[in-house]
């Protein structure tokens, strides 16, 4: 007889039926050869006195067995595996105190993620100094569940329980026309949007409609890393364009595209990621000419544009794009709670359609009720209230954090007052190793990241996003001061 008793291992602290426990683990011994077709198994009354269970529930777990069909009752005889099962290898059991399988996989498959960076769960870190999210606490989750429960509640919200449209709600694309028009000078119609979920399916849809294997997409020699990964991935080939105080260089772009033929560019004209910058204008018209006379596509990153302090921003690219270049992206996700994935990809009907259509391969669509909740804060103006509140409280939070870099880090960190967005790029003193810095905070309390997200193939900056949305006026003196310990 198998010693079951070192096989079979009941927990009756867990959630599972002990019955049930017993049935898996019979079926563990033979789906890995242990047990063969037609074999005897132990009767109730044997295998409840080696695991010290109830006869009546080791009959229980058989009769579970044989009605699942992996054994067979056969009177006056006792229960057996079942016959007509097919023959497995046996597991050779060396130890069976500490039988295993052997972990890792048995088929073949491509990985071309490899070196990709995984982002890390953030949620239950005490203290830590974000790339820039907003500040979740100030978000009105309340109102959003307040229509997502008035909704689902009438016959009409049980009808948004049924497959949707892959293109999102109509009603959000409708409220979404009229708020980025209000607030950006968009002209679009509901047929111009694709309600994502979050900017990064946006990047990724487009990436996958305009690249074909070896065409070159031009970004900026420091950019967002997760975008450089994506069009990687669909066969692109990067090309650097260097990125200054006013963004982008379209000069030095215009010298490339008289040398090689360009796809796309990607571009983050407001609050450029890492670095915070924005595209001038002069440079904004430049690189709108230029897509109209070679003939690319521009697809325009607008990810955190309702966080402005200064002045009023820009005109998005889109919003004076006469000549239908322009794919424009924007998140709902980055400025409301990051967790609620939402975001848009506008562009002509046409590549709607195409993106509705790829799209559907993998998300068959959004969370209907969830965008259907979320036009209803933008109809009733709720969405525009939790910016204007969240932007008074975040210029309070930029100018404290500010004003603490400068007075005591001004010989290890060299910075520019980010004129919107949630973070500061900070470039640390050459003699400063980063990811050290970010182990030694660790220790301290404090959770910063170790720098190597912007990297690239090309530049290694010794520099951070500094995150100040997300912490109050008294996190934010306690992150300080325990970067200032790390860096002693």
């Amino acid at each position: 007889m198998l010693p079951y008793k070192s096989l079979i291992q009941i927990n009756r602290k867990s959630g599972v039926a002990v019955y049930i426990q017993l049935c898996n683990s019979f079926i563990d011994l033979i789906t890995n050869g242990t047990h063969q077709p037609a074999d005897s198994l132990p009767s109730t009354r044997i295998i409840s006195k080696l695991l010290g269970l109830n006869r009546n529930t080791a009959k229980m777990a058989y009769d579970e067995l044989v009605s699942q069909g992996w054994a067979e009752s056969i009177p006056r005889k006792g229960i057996f595996v079942q016959s007509k099962l097919p023959v497995l290898s046996k597991k050779k059991i060396l130890d069976l105190e500490s039988a295993a399988d052997v972990p890792g996989i048995s088929f073949a498959w491509n990985n071309p993620f490899e070196g990709i960076i995984v982002r890390q769960n953030i949620r239950n870190q005490l203290l830590a100094i974000d790339e820039g999210f907003p500040d979740v606490r100030l978000t009105p989750v309340d109102l959003l569940m307040r229509e997502y429960r008035s909704i689902s509640k009438k016959l009409i919200g049980k009808s948004f329980l049924r497959y949707g449209y892959p293109q999102g709600s109509d009603r959000l694309r409708a409220a979404l026309c009229r708020y980025l028009s209000e607030t950006r000078g968009l002209k679009v119609k509901p047929e111009n949007i694709l309600i994502t979920k979050g900017s990064q399916m946006g990047i990724y849809l487009s990436a996958q409609l305009l690249i074909t294997k070896y065409d070159t997409i031009a970004v900026g020699d420091l950019n967002y890393r997760h975008a450089d990964e994506t069009f990687k991935f669909a066969g692109a080939r990067l090309l650097r364009i260097a990125v200054d105080a006013y963004g982008m260089n379209v000069d030095l772009l215009e010298e490339e595209l008289k040398r090689k033929s360009i796809k796309a560019v990607y571009v983050i004209p407001h609050h450029h990621f890492p670095t915070t910058v924005t595209l001038s204008m002069e440079r904004r018209l430049k690189l709108l000419r230029l897509a109209k006379v070679y003939r690319f596509a521009i697809i325009e990153d607008d990810y955190d544009f309702d966080f402005h302090y200064n002045h009023k921003p820009f005109v998005p690219l889109a919003g004076i794009d006469h000549g239908h270049n322009v794919i424009y992206i924007g998140s709902i996700s980055k400025t409301f709670a990051p967790a609620l994935r939402l975001g848009y990809l506008i562009a002509e009907p046409e590549f709607v359609g195409a993106a509705c259509s790829l799209r559907q391969m993998i998300d068959k669509q959004g969370d209907s009720l969830l965008e259907e909740a979320f036009s209803l804060l933008y109809e009733n103006g709720e969405m525009e209230r939790h910016f204007r509140k969240s932007l008074k409280i975040y210029i309070e939070r930029r100018d404290l954090f500010c004003s603490i870099l400068q007075s005591n880090f001004k010989e290890r960190i060299s910075f520019k007052i980010p004129e919107g967005g949630l973070a500061v790029w900070s470039e640390f003193d050459s003699n400063i190793d980063v990811r050290q810095l970010s182990k030694t905070a660790g220790n301290k309390g404090l959770k910063i990241a170790d720098g190597t997200f912007y990297h690239n193939e090309s530049f290694k900056p010794n520099g951070l996003r500094l995150g100040f949305a997300s912490l109050n006026k008294t996190e934010i003196i306690q992150a300080l001061d325990l970067l200032q310990l790390a860096l002693h």
